[in-house]
């Protein structure tokens, strides 16, 4: 069992669909590879982006094997998947997803307390959890779906003193509340892993672990670049920075159709179909950004590594 997470860049894994709308898992097992060649560091392969509440248990675990089969150890995968109302049925799909050999269960922070709930009961559901799977290792991941409950430093330091939390996917997208959190979570077993791109090099200076956000669905090999060489780059580095931030307006136009397209234009021959939006539903000129995006990435990533 890993005590720390690799640093660096985890995607927010897409699933792949058929035609008829069934798991794709051809392509999923090229996706994987997609990503491993790009450099990164893990795959969080269950989560939003992943569709996951528009999935059965059963095609979670199934994709999640599927990645963690895929992967094969070349990088450390981790994942989600509690979606369920009541803690018991969250439980049993903890130990579902657990057995597929996953790295860390991330506990989705809205699972744990309605939205008008206190944070002792967010305190006490998540005991019950650690509780019931003594073996888990787990991670938070702060979904905007279906309400977002952002982690301030009482919770993150209740994760912390329980030694069992390895990985905190941040959306807080705000620099000071995250120079906040990397100080509770100084010297600690808890990584921050920003998923914000305009935030992100100064959030590496001030301690954060990597990047796990959507945008490394359209260009991971660049937050690569970034989080290995912003330090020893530093020119360049403020260069790419303001390219992904500026880039990551995209994240609102019509995602995850215009992220598997963009991998579509790799070489990857996966389907537009997703759960959450109407795959034929990306318009011409989103294409076209699209396009545009992918070819100025390449040719970014060419001009650094040359």
């Amino acid at each position: 069992m890993s005590t720390t997470m690799s640093s660096g860049v985890w995607p927010t894994m897409l699933t792949l669909f058929t035609d008829n709308n069934q798991l794709d898992e051809p392509n999923l097992e090229r996706l994987v590879d997609w990503y491993i060649e790009r450099g990164v560091h893990g795959l969080f392969a269950m989560c939003n982006s992943s569709e996951m509440f528009k999935l059965s248990l059963g095609e979670r675990v199934q994709a999640i094997q599927i990645v963690v089969r895929q992967a094969a150890g070349r990088v450390p995968v981790i994942a989600s998947g509690h979606i369920s109302d009541r803690i018991e049925d969250q439980i049993e799909e903890i130990k579902q997803i657990w057995d597929t050999g996953i790295e860390a269960f991330v506990m989705l922070s809205n699972r744990l307390a309605e939205e008008h709930e206190s944070d002792e009961v967010w305190k006490t559901n998540a005991g019950r959890i650690l509780n019931a799977v003594p073996d888990v290792k787990f991670g938070i991941y702060e979904c905007p779906y279906p309400y977002k409950r952002l982690m301030n430093s009482d919770l993150l330091q209740w994760c912390v003193s329980t030694g069992r939390f390895l990985f905190l996917k941040d959306t807080c997208c705000d620099i000071d509340e995250i120079r906040l959190r990397l100080e509770v979570l100084k010297e600690s077993g808890l990584k921050l892993f920003n998923a914000n791109s305009a935030t992100l090099l100064e959030s590496l200076k001030l301690g954060a672990a990597g990047y796990s956000g959507i945008m490394a669905n359209h260009h991971p090999d660049l937050f690569v670049w970034l989080i290995e060489n912003w330090n020893t780059r530093p020119e360049e580095a403020d260069h790419l920075q303001d390219y992904l931030g500026l880039s990551s307006a995209i994240e609102g136009h019509y995602y995850p159709v215009d992220a598997k397209y963009n991998i579509q234009l790799s070489g990857v021959p996966l389907t537009l179909t997703t759960r959450v939006k109407d795959g034929t539903g990306l318009q011409p000129h989103q294409r076209l950004l699209v396009e545009q995006l992918k070819r100025y990435s390449d040719r970014l990533l060419a001009e650094l590594k040359s």
